[in-house]
């Protein structure tokens, strides 16, 4: 049992490394593929199977790398089929789209289409390779849902830095050339170091995630049915989403002790999908905002479980926004003191 242990261990401390490094290898991937894997084409209308580890995941598509160091785009569309492998004499394990992580390991049937992807028919799996795929994503940032936002404000931030920089140097020429501006120059060109430390601290904060707001959302007893009550709940909670910037959207499931350990995992992971379910089909919330949701079974319990009111809050879905704390930080300023009373008129 130890040397199991020690071996599953073993395969997430890789998966997660492996994450990383395709996490890194975005930066290079506009001037080349730095990884050295080929992308593969698939003609339209050819029937193609792959078996790989999935290295990217997009809202309706994802990347597999096969053994062969082929990578190659899949498209779902509602007629794909996910489920886990079935043992002897028995079927798999229906699946949701959301469950195809990064790090897992799959086989894809499907037909290429025009745009040289291949259309996924039937996506398989083993349900110890979704495992630990979950647990390495529930222990790495999700970097690709903070990316995009932070390189278009790490951008701006950059310009804004480099216009401060040099209005240092135009600062200082102003404070040798003019003798009684030097201490507004100096006041001035201090200033602008400061909007820098300031701008410095922004960019530091984009990739620092602070909780904006929490929901609980509570079922019955052995249920992930979503009442009335709890679909105004998420009708409001998704208003305030869409009105925040660069928000994400954490879902975690949990159930209350009675049970077993592994029916409640599972009761909280179907508890978790029904409520992105209904938030990206009644309010089109993008999945790429939604970190992957999971279920804690009985675990992390917030009332007693021994009584009737406690149970009924411990079967419980919580929903957080979390924003960026770089990008609710005020953009830096800088102050320029009064000309009236800092500079000196050149004479005629």
């Amino acid at each position: 049992m130890m040397s199991v242990k020690k071996f599953r261990f073993s395969q997430i401390l890789v998966l997660a490394f492996s994450l990383l490094l395709c996490g890194a290898s975005v930066a290079f991937a506009q001037d080349g593929n730095s990884s050295g894997a080929q992308m593969r084409t698939v003609a339209n209308g050819q029937k193609m199977k792959i078996k790989g580890v999935v290295t990217r995941r997009d809202a309706d598509t994802f990347t597999v790398r096969d053994n062969n160091n082929f990578d190659t785009v899949v498209r779902m569309t509602d007629r794909t089929s996910v489920k886990s492998k079935g043992g002897f004499l028995r079927s798999g394990t229906n699946y949701g789209v959301t469950n195809i992580l990064r790090g897992l390991n799959l086989e894809v049937e499907g037909r290429g289409d025009a745009a040289g992807q291949l259309v996924a028919e039937k996506v398989r799996f083993n349900e110890s390779d979704l495992r630990v795929a979950r647990t390495v994503e529930s222990r790495v940032d999700p970097v690709e849902n903070r990316v995009g936002s932070a390189e278009n404000r790490i951008g701006q931030v950059e310009q804004n830095a480099a216009r401060l920089s040099g209005q240092i140097d135009e600062l200082a020429a102003v404070a040798n050339a003019a003798g009684g501006g030097a201490k507004a120059a100096q006041e001035t060109a201090d200033a602008a170091i400061a909007g820098v430390n300031a701008t410095n601290d922004r960019i530091s904060s984009l990739d620092d995630y602070v909780v904006q707001d929490v929901t609980a959302i509570n079922f019955r007893n052995n249920s992930a049915a979503l009442s009335a009550d709890s679909k105004q709940q998420l009708d409001d909670l998704a208003n305030k989403a869409m009105n925040a910037k660069g928000y994400v959207i954490e879902i975690t499931g949990y159930t209350d002790s009675t049970g077993s350990v592994q029916k409640n995992r599972a009761l909280s992971q179907r508890r978790a999908d029904a409520v992105v379910r209904y938030l990206a089909e009644n309010h089109r919330i993008p999945l790429r905002r939604i970190v992957t949701p999971f279920g804690y079974g009985e675990a992390q319990a917030v009332a007693d479980n021994k009584t009737r009111e406690g149970r009924a809050q411990n079967r419980r879905v919580e929903v957080k926004i979390l924003v960026s704390r770089g990008l609710v930080q005020p953009s830096p300023t800088m102050t320029t003191p009064n000309s009236s009373t800092s500079s000196t008129e050149n004479p005629e």
